[in-house]
């Protein structure tokens, strides 16, 4: 494979992982969330720069005799997103908040690394899924909560 073919595909898949992960941020937006587009963004294509530099690096330091493994660094990047998800989250007199943030920051994740490793079906496939956890079932909750509501109420 010859070294501009695999630009232009790092280049596309650091591109797809930014415009997935911000279209969640951009549902995170209308919601009135203060982590929206940018955020969701940076998060899954910083997860997905990682991946792609853990892969073209490999080759090079295999051959000084290092034992370097891509599934190292996702472990890294895990964690890291597990320290800034753990900002998101906020408990103020007996309310938590930020959990769903903090969630979908680290599903962005997720979906960075899937495109890193070149899984862009399985990303898109996941960042439905999480639109439709945002969207659909957060009227669904909300619907079950009222009817809960109302029946306590009787």
């Amino acid at each position: 494979m010859n070294t501009t073919l695999i630009l232009q595909s790092v280049y596309f898949q650091l591109f797809i992982s930014m415009v997935l992960g911000a279209i969640i941020g951009l549902e995170r937006s209308f919601a009135g969330k203060t982590a929206g587009m940018r955020t969701y963004g940076l998060v899954s294509m910083g997860s997905c720069l990682f991946i792609i530099v853990s892969n073209l690096v490999i080759p090079t330091y295999s051959n000084l005799g290092f034992s370097i493994q891509p599934l190292q660094l996702a472990a890294g990047v895990i964690t890291g997103i597990g320290f800034l998800c753990g900002g998101a989250i906020i408990f103020r007199e007996n309310h938590l908040s930020g959990l769903t943030t903090a969630a979908g920051l680290w599903a962005a994740c997720g979906i960075g690394m899937a495109v890193g490793f070149g899984f862009v079906a399985l990303a898109t496939f996941a960042s439905l899924l999480t639109l439709f956890n945002l969207t659909a079932l957060w009227f669904f909750e909300h619907k079950i909560i009222r009817s809960a509501s109302k029946r306590h109420e009787q």
